[in-house]
């Protein structure tokens, strides 16, 4: 192309020195100009055409392409191609002014390329994201690693390109580097070491409730990236874990309780010991009219009868035999209560149990599981099954216990 432009001028009469540095000029428009060409062709009809074929086809995968705009920074190395493939054509008489902008455009090249790789390897996340199984094992971790090794490669090809060596020579001499890069790069490498483990063993996985009080986390998982995983807590703050931190410290996962299908419910009310009682016959007479337990009471009565009759138990003394109790009566009520309770699980551990006594009073604790596990609907339908039953003891001639206030001196003194 040089020489055609100098035979050209040089025909037009214009002097062998200038007719040689006008050459230059005019051939460096000329691939200017075919540059330009080739940066509107792929920018404007060949994009935009790509463009409207994505934003008409049903699949996802072309519109997180085009949303993470991997084929606009991909058109981007149409002019830096065109100069690097037509100067060595228009300049071969200038060797000098060749290698410096056949330098330039590789440079320009590598860097797009590196840009462009950097949105696929976003696009293939949000692709990734789509599918269900991302929830289980998140690959954040990963991609954000291949980004740190692409731009690795991207700065060594520069250094490389700019010069004049092989990528091997700079390679070669990381070695002696290594303790450095392990030490800039500690928290990447134990990062993704964590994260490894953390998918492989599925501890953790997008939407977990996890808990821990070290770090002040106590929500859901909304991210497991490379160093990080980011909870949000239930007053919508955000905490940022070490990804390293949940190998070597302990956690909490709820995810166990979510699958189960139930929430537990675990909570005693502590009974005053000294309203606890055998059942007279007027209080048999009045519990059975609870409908819960109104066949306990028959069915536990003959029980009891039948038993003291073989015994010949002496039943003037209620101590003698078997009698029952307001405590066991109630606590049958309680069962019956909640087996008839909807949204109680009848399949999942289901105990009211009592405690040991304390200094405050017999605890009858309350262990079974709420079908629903949203939190709001859990609390609710907790409150709900303790107001009952804490309105109820007193029809057992039972009282809850609860340490004096300054009211009870009160009274006290008043009496």
């Amino acid at each position: 192309m040089l020489e055609l432009i100098y035979e050209w001028l040089r025909g037009l009469g214009v002097r062998p020195d200038i007719a040689f540095t006008a050459s230059q000029y005019i051939a460096l428009a000329v691939v200017a100009v075919l540059a330009v060409i080739a940066n509107y062709a792929a920018k404007r009809p060949i994009l935009s055409a790509v463009k409207a074929v994505a934003a008409r086809t049903r699949t996802s995968w072309d519109d997180a392409l085009t949303n993470r705009r991997f084929l606009d920074r991909l058109a981007h190395i149409a002019p830096a191609v065109v100069v690097y493939v037509l100067a060595p054509v228009a300049l071969a008489k200038s060797p000098t002014l060749v290698k410096v902008i056949t330098s330039v455009s590789l440079v320009y090249i590598v860097l797009i390329g590196a840009l462009a790789l950097d949105a696929l390897l976003n696009a293939l996340l949000d692709i990734y994201g789509t599918f269900e199984m991302s929830r289980e094992m998140p690959i954040k971790g990963a991609v954000q690693v291949g980004k740190i090794l692409l731009y690795f490669f991207a700065g060594i090809s520069v250094v490389s390109i700019i010069m004049n060596k092989n990528p091997v020579y700079f390679l070669s001499g990381m070695g002696a580097l290594t303790a450095v890069i392990m030490l800039v790069f500690k928290d990447a490498i134990l990062g993704f070491v964590a994260g490894v483990q953390l998918t492989t063993n599925k501890m953790v996985a997008i939407g977990d409730w996890v808990e821990m009080p070290k770090y002040n986390a106590d929500g859901d998982v909304i991210e497991v990236a490379l160093t990080t995983v980011k909870v949000q807590n239930w007053d919508k703050t955000i905490t940022t874990i070490p990804t390293y931190a949940l190998i070597t410290e302990s956690f909490r996962n709820w995810r166990g309780m979510k699958e189960s299908g139930g929430r537990r419910i675990k909570r005693a009310i502590c009974i005053d010991m000294n309203t606890i009682a055998l059942c007279s016959e007027e209080m048999l007479q009045r519990f059975s009219q609870i409908q819960y337990i109104s066949e306990y009471i028959a069915q536990k009565k003959k029980e009891v009868a039948e038993y003291n009759k073989e015994r010949g138990v002496d039943e003037a003394n209620r101590v003698n035999g078997r009698r029952l109790t307001n405590i066991g009566t109630f606590r049958a009520y309680v069962v019956a209560y909640l087996r008839n309770h909807p949204m109680i699980s009848q399949d999942m551990t289901f105990l009211v149990r009592q405690l040991s006594p304390n200094e405050h009073g017999l605890p009858i604790e309350i262990y079974v599981f709420c079908r629903d596990q949203v939190w709001a609907n859990y609390e609710a339908i907790q409150a709900d099954i303790f107001d009952h039953i804490l309105a109820v003891v007193p029809e057992f001639d039972l009282r809850v216990y609860q340490s004096p206030s300054g009211t009870d001196f009160q009274r006290l003194v008043a009496q």
